[in-house]
């Protein structure tokens, strides 16, 4: 399953690296949202070193069906609009 990253999760003033807002293809509802919840997303650095950052969908974010995401560590600003995978 593929998604997009779309943001950071944060406020007005401060955003975590860490906490991206991720827009999966065909999921349009929170209930479909839930049903992600604890699945593993992995991000593929462009480079080079191909190195993946892996993450956790944590929550649905809102009702249009996109979710949260922890990664274990912080992700570039280049990732955004990027695809990830979700296993």
């Amino acid at each position: 399953m593929n998604g997009v990253i779309v943001n950071f999760r944060g406020s007005k003033r401060r955003k975590t690296g860490n906490q991206m807002i991720i827009e999966i293809e065909g999921t349009d509802s929170k209930d479909k949202a839930n049903k992600l919840v604890g699945k593993t997303v992995s991000w593929l650095a462009p480079g080079k070193k191909k190195t993946t950052i892996v993450g956790k969908i944590s929550a649905a974010h809102g009702n249009k069906g996109v979710v949260r995401a922890l990664f274990e560590r912080g992700l570039p600003g280049q990732s955004l609009g990027t695809k990830v995978l979700i296993e």
